[in-house]
């Protein structure tokens, strides 16, 4: 057979062994994440995650770990969610057992899981890496709901907003300046990998912050303020619902960001996007390109 034709037919075999494989790691989940700004818990909000999870058949799993009373944020959700028709527990443990079977096993039949607020650092040092919450992940895919609310929502995006800075030392203003590697991130749970999640947005002022990491990031930042959710499909789309409002900033950069001596960024270009309830949205992230 000629070389010619011998490495056509191969570069057509591995192109195609590369689309299915592309295709098969960007296949959409079935499910929903329900991310919560923080704030009221609502009703209607907590009526929607319900549907959303199975209606009066939903099992849901409420995650406490962040919370300070661990067991007491969870024995009060789950009877939220009692109160409105479904089957709900909630789970306790420390670091280091999330795969023992006795607790793998309490997610069996879920269709719902709800991680509750307090510090998100608390979520991802007991949970990152284990088994537990990679089927918490394939609820996701395969049709369930994961939601969470204020820490559990922080917690959804890879990069993960700590809390903390790293260049500010006034003890009396958080988050005053937007510079160079003043906003500590760490890794969070990853359900969503194309923009950033900020929470109690609009009532705590933290649009600082979330700027500073989408320009030193390059990524889309979507800040959610309180009694306010937004409803994601497999696709990244959203929707807003709640009773407040959801900010998206995303990067439209035409030069590189850059930073001064004081380690000040500067931007040329961030469309800014206030949604309101029943808002739809689709990101657009583009791949990063130079800048930090």
């Amino acid at each position: 057979m000629h070389k010619s034709i011998l490495y056509g037919i191969l570069y057509v075999s591995l192109f195609s062994a590369c689309n299915t494989a592309t295709h098969k790691v960007k296949e959409e989940a079935k499910g929903h994440l329900f991310i919560i700004g923080g704030g009221d818990r609502t009703e209607p909000l907590m009526e929607r995650f319900v549907a959303l999870a199975g209606g009066a058949g939903a099992k849901i799993l409420v995650i406490p770990f962040a919370s300070e009373d661990a067991e007491g944020s969870g024995k009060s959700q789950a009877e939220e969610f009692k109160n409105l028709g479904c089957t709900a527990d909630y789970i306790l443990f420390k670091k280091g057992e999330a795969d023992l079977d006795e607790n793998r096993k309490k997610l069996d039949g879920v269709t719902g899981v709800f991680f509750s607020g307090g510090d998100q650092n608390r979520l991802t040092a007991i949970l990152l890496g284990t088994a537990f919450l990679e089927r918490v992940k394939e609820i996701y895919r395969q049709g369930g709901v994961v939601g969470g609310t204020s820490a559990g929502a922080a917690v959804m995006s890879k990069i993960m907003i700590t809390g903390d800075e790293a260049v500010n030392n006034d003890p009396d203003v958080s988050f005053p300046c937007i510079k160079k590697g003043n906003v500590l991130t760490a890794e969070g749970f990853g359900l969503v990998d194309f923009a950033i999640i900020d929470q109690h947005f609009i009532r705590r002022k933290r649009e600082n912050r979330l700027i500073n990491l989408v320009i030193e990031h390059q990524m889309p930042g979507i800040g959610i303020d309180e009694s306010t959710a937004i409803i994601v499909s497999g696709d990244g789309s959203f929707e807003v619902a709640g009773l407040r409002s959801v900010m998206v900033l995303e990067p439209q950069f035409k030069t590189p960001p850059r930073s001064d001596e004081n380690g000040n960024l500067s931007a040329d270009a961030i469309r800014l996007s206030i949604l309101l309830s029943g808002d739809h949205y689709n990101t657009t992230p583009k791949p990063p390109e130079g800048g930090f």
